[in-house]
């Protein structure tokens, strides 16, 4: 039975008030921790030590930041076992996919690391010969930074690498379901050298903590993944105090399937790739439109694979899938299909809960499914699939683009010229085509539309986490 504790001015430390919350394992529902809440004053003084911390990091070369952050990547994957055994227990996914996001959090953390070495500045001649230009790139001061569930180890290290990599200090808010794991990825940081009031770590309520953090005067940037209606709630506040911020929000990302595929294979990774995480990705792919020259077959294939999914808790070595993270997901999926029933849907195979404890979820498939149910048009987050027929090129273009969100989408077909048109014309930040891509290190990931803005990843990653400064020099 752990205790994690909040990390501040290079201590760890309970709550001021010693509240404590329950870290509920969502396989059996069983209590396997707590965490402290941070008070106000708690959330005070880790802007005050990230102020200071922000001027002991900026003192360290960007070589040796460089170094640094390399050699936490390293500890990550000295210690992966051990960090995947927290996130399964906390978060619920198969030890494997666990071991999977630790290894991805060392590349982005390396990734930082490497960017951070290769930060520059430019020098120009003015406009007459006694002028010269510098323009300087500079961290932009201490960074809040807050960081969801589903993903707590590896979608924490894409802010941590950026930030760190470009000189700022930080207060992390990981999430209160799963913070051991993101916790462990500090330890990491601290371990490899990064100094300790540089990072500060609160839990507690996430209102007042938003609140708090982006109202102080020393936060000068929020960086936020989460669901799309509190990063508005989140960017609104950064708006009213004039702070830049990055949004990596939700998504409802459409599968469109041609029928010149070869649809067995497909349909076998397409169940993979959609019940990843029991769905609980914001880059999933969720709403499928399939040829209705192969949409029956196809139906017929997914549900065969889905249905034979091994659902149980994410420690057993034969658990495919894993439970929910909360009870809030298991209503979430229930009231999204009884809405899609009640207006004509179909269940081909799950719709239920499975058994009494923990939050598991059978793998569901809906066919029939209206325009209009709330599922067509609002993140399922979740072991959910719609699966629709289409015959008409332009219509499956608009109602795949017809929606507020715009994260992800993926193509199956092999036409070259149809692949650079939907490449082209479809709304979405990542576009697989034939491929349901991960997110790795190397490339920028951001949304359009109510999926957020500002990318995380590739060598933008340092960006988002810097000013640019305009000296002339005379």
């Amino acid at each position: 039975m752990k205790t994690y504790q909040l990390f501040i001015d290079g201590q760890w430390t309970d709550g001021a008030d010693g509240v404590k919350e329950p870290v509920i394992n969502p396989a059996t529902e069983e209590v396997i921790g707590h965490f402290c809440h941070a008070t106000s004053s708690d959330i005070d003084r880790a802007v005050a030590s990230a102020d200071q911390g922000l001027k002991d990091w900026q003192a360290v070369p960007q070589w040796e930041k460089g170094a640094i952050l390399k050699r936490a990547a390293e500890l990550l994957r000295q210690r992966k076992q051990d960090i995947a055994q927290v996130l399964t227990l906390e978060q619920g996914k198969p030890l494997a996919e666990s071991v999977g996001e630790v290894e991805r959090a060392a590349d982005f953390i390396e990734w930082g690391g490497e960017e951070a070495r290769r930060m520059a500045g430019r020098l120009m001649s003015g406009r007459d010969s006694g002028n010269t230009i510098e323009i300087r790139m500079v961290p932009v001061g201490v960074v809040a930074a807050f960081s969801p569930w589903n993903f707590p180890v590896v979608l924490t290290a894409k802010k941590l690498a950026g930030l760190l990599g470009a000189g700022c200090s930080c207060v992390v808010k990981p999430a209160e379901e799963t913070p051991g794991s993101a916790i462990e990825l500090v330890k990491a940081l601290l371990d490899a050298g990064v100094p300790a009031r540089t990072l500060n770590v609160v839990l507690g309520n996430p209102a007042q903590i938003s609140s708090q953090l982006i109202a102080a005067p020393s936060v000068r940037k929020i960086t936020f993944t989460g669901s799309s209606p509190v990063g508005k709630l989140l960017a609104a506040k950064a708006g009213e105090v004039m702070k830049p911020v990055t949004m990596e929000l939700g998504g409802h990302s459409p599968v469109i399937i041609f029928d010149d595929v070869d649809i067995e294979p497909l349909a076998k990774m397409l169940v993979a790739k959609k019940f990843f995480n029991a769905g609980q990705v914001c880059v999933s792919p969720t709403r499928f439109f399939v040829h209705e020259s192969k949409y029956e077959q196809f139906v017929a294939l997914f549900c065969e694979h889905a249905k034979h999914l091994i659902v149980g808790n994410g420690s057993a070595s034969t658990t495919q899938m894993g439970p929910l993270a909360n009870e809030r997901r298991l209503q979430a999926m229930e009231q999204l299909i009884a809405d899609a029933v009640s207006k004509g849907a179909r269940i081909e195979i799950g719709g239920r809960r499975i058994g009494e404890q923990g939050f598991y979820f059978e793998p569901t498939v809906l066919t029939n499914v209206s325009l209009d149910a709330d599922l067509m048009s609002n993140e399922i987050f979740g072991p959910v699939v719609p699966i629709l027929p289409f015959n008409d090129e332009d219509e499956v273009l608009r109602i795949a683009n017809d929606v507020d969100y715009g994260l992800a989408a993926y193509l199956f077909t092999r036409d070259s010229k149809r692949q650079q048109r939907f490449s082209e014309q479809l709304t979405a930040g990542t576009i697989g085509v034939n491929d349901v891509p991960a997110h790795i290190a190397e490339v920028p990931l951001g949304g359009w539309g109510d999926s957020g803005y500002g990318v995380e990843g590739g060598i933008e990653a340092l960006d988002a986490y810097m000013k640019s400064k305009f000296v002339s020099l005379r």
